[in-house]
This record gives C-alpha cells, structure tokens and sequence, in this order.
C-alpha cells in the first residue's frame, strides 16, 4: 500500500474556474461535478488558487444581503491552496488529513494542473486495498 502514489488515485479531467467567472457560474459546475471544491488557475493552466462551497456559500450570502451583485472568483478564492504532486504517497497524504484540511487538493506539475484527489477517492482506494478488514467487518 506504501506504494501507491496521488497518480494512482487522481481524478485526471477537472473542471477549472478562472479569477474572472462569476460565482454563480462556478456553483453550476461545483454541482454539476459533484465536487466540494474546485482549483483556480490562469491561461497556461497555473494552480492560483483554490474555491470551495463554503466559499461560494458566504460570498453569496454576503452580497446578496447588500445587494452587491455577482461577486467573481478572484474576490474570494483561498489564494494560496494546498497543492500536491502527482508522485506523492497516497498514504502520506491520507495521514496528514485532518479536521479543517482541504477535502479536494489540487494535482500539480511543475505549477500545472494534471488533476484534483479528493478525500472520498482516498477513502474508496482505501477501502479497495485494506487487507482483508471486509472479511473482518462480516465476522
């Protein structure tokens, strides 16, 4: 299990936002994806930034309230996100998930997005690989 790198566990076709999209836009393709959260990046494809529901839920509660219209994802996007390589250990990241962590990381290489890894596909390759706990669950 030790062997098992981000790479193995990605999921490889993300949608991405840039600074410039309305939030509205992004909670379309949030719940469209079925993602939590989703990376921010520039023309060439550069992580900038990270947006998650939370994000979206405040911004627009905020603005709605003052009626402040459409606010954009550079307003309130988290500006520097936790970003992870596609070689990292799988494991070494599923030990360093805590309360208050990311649940969907940005995959990056050399700055560019390949991908996001998500809590819930760690969980599933988890579960997937766990020396034999479904025989131990059903005793």
């Amino acid at each position: 299990m030790q062997s098992v790198q981000v790479r193995d566990v990605m999921q490889r076709q993300v949608p991405t936002v840039t600074p410039n999209m309305p939030l509205t836009e992004v909670v379309n393709i949030l719940l469209a994806n079925s993602v939590s959260g989703l990376p921010v990046v520039d023309q060439q494809r550069q992580v900038i930034g990270f947006i998650s529901e939370q994000d979206c839920i405040h911004a627009l509660l905020v603005s709605s309230y003052h009626c402040e219209g459409d606010p954009e994802v550079g307003d309130v996007m988290f500006a520097d996100p936790v970003v992870v390589s596609p070689a990292d250990n799988m494991v070494d990241l599923a030990q360093n998930l805590g309360r208050g962590k990311p649940k969907v990381y940005p995959v990056a290489e050399n700055g560019k997005l390949v991908g996001i890894i998500t809590r819930s596909q760690i969980l599933t390759k988890l579960a997937r690989m766990g020396c034999g706990w479904g025989d131990r669950a059903s005793a």
